[in-house]
């Protein structure tokens, strides 16, 4: 049996991942839709999903997947080219939810390419829905100019966060475990330390080393 699900569509953070997993083996491959087909015209187009039936095509053709196979196929949105494709070709699938094996594997295909694309593993680890919306805002803001190019630009929700108003403050830090969201180090006790203050979908205060500007 082949699975095929999707895991990052999303995150304002990176691409998005599409993973193909043959049950009975264990073969698990993935590929990542680019980040530039989530900017402007590709994205109003939704290139994207004819992007989803290039890496599907390639995956199978690598795993030698036969027709009369059986396919599982999440039932998201990002699959609607993809099952047209299969109609087309005459493949048997079924829409469904898909679980173990292949979620675990997904999303921690997904967690290592974030973390390629410099978000630090404690983020992934320690934070609660680490690629909910405004903290992944909160990290690109920290450090604006380098990390701006790595979300979907696409999105009206980044079309209105992206250019906040930020103001600079000085604090001193009372806390023990605050970690710069520039470097990612830690932050001493009665250290002084730049914040940067934001409106979002509140009042949002990033930490930064008063050297980390």
């Amino acid at each position: 049996m082949i699975q095929i699900d999707d895991a990052g569509s999303g995150s304002l953070l990176g691409g998005t991942i599409i993973g193909v997993l043959r049950v009975e083996t264990k073969e698990f491959h993935y590929d990542i839709i680019p980040l530039n087909l989530y900017h402007e015209e590709s994205f109003v187009n939704k290139e994207y999903l004819n992007y989803v039936v290039n890496i599907v095509d390639k995956i199978f053709q690598n795993l030698k997947v036969q027709k009369y196979e059986e396919i599982q196929v999440c039932r998201g949105y990002m699959f609607d080219k993809l099952k047209q494709w299969f109609d087309q070709n005459n493949y048997r699938y079924i829409s469904t939810e898909i679980k173990d094996p292949l979620q675990t594997k997904i999303e921690k295909a997904f967690e290592e390419y974030t973390i390629s694309l410099g978000l630090p593993e404690s983020f992934i680890v320690y934070t609660k829905y680490p690629f909910h919306f405004h903290r992944i805002l909160k990290w690109v803001y920290a450090d604006y100019e380098n990390r701006h190019h790595l979300c979907k630009k696409g999105w009206k929700s980044w079309k209105k966060y992206s250019n906040l108003q930020i103001d600079h403050t000085q604090e001193t830090i009372k806390s023990k475990n605050l970690v710069c969201l520039k470097c990612n180090n830690p932050i001493e006790q009665n250290s002084n330390a730049l914040v940067k203050v934001y409106e979002s979908n509140r009042i949002n205060k990033i930490y930064l080393h008063d050297y980390c500007i």
